[in-house]
């Protein structure tokens, strides 16, 4: 069986970046892994400081979505790497994303977004499915860490 997360209202929904689980990343509390992916793209740091303090996930993605500023020249070389380290410290922060990522098995996981390609499946099933990816690595080290 394969794991489908996407909105807030579904199962697993903890899965989701939108996730109210914070993540302390470079010596600061981000209140979801999106607020801190959204505001690695800048080199500014007082637009990383406003993206932090955005009052919602929708809200930080949508700063991180602005082109107004010029995104960092190694964003897409980077991103991944940026994605897997914050998904993988939101999971050793929280229990019960933590528990309900162990309890998956070896399912596979996929990100049901319809408008993203990348991260999720995208509008056909075919996308490249980064993030439902990276949880199932980070699922995979969360055993090779358990007693």
């Amino acid at each position: 069986m394969t794991i489908y997360f996407y909105a807030q209202t579904d199962a697993y929904s903890e899965f989701s970046n939108f996730a109210p689980y914070g993540v302390a990343m470079d010596g600061v509390w981000w209140p979801t892994v999106e607020h801190y992916f959204q505001a690695q793209k800048f080199g500014d740091s007082g637009y990383a400081e406003k993206i932090r303090k955005a009052n919602k996930p929708k809200d930080a993605k949508a700063l991180g979505m602005t082109r107004a500023l010029p995104v960092r020249p190694d964003w897409e070389d980077i991103k991944d790497a940026i994605m897997l380290d914050a998904v993988e410290v939101k999971f050793r922060t929280h229990e019960v994303p933590r528990d309900l990522l162990l309890g998956t098995g070896n399912q596979q996981i996929v990100e049901n977004a319809p408008m993203d390609a990348y991260w999720g499946c995208g509008p056909d099933g075919q996308g490249l499915n980064k993030l439902g990816k990276i949880l199932m690595v980070v699922r995979d080290r969360l055993r090779e860490k358990m007693p």
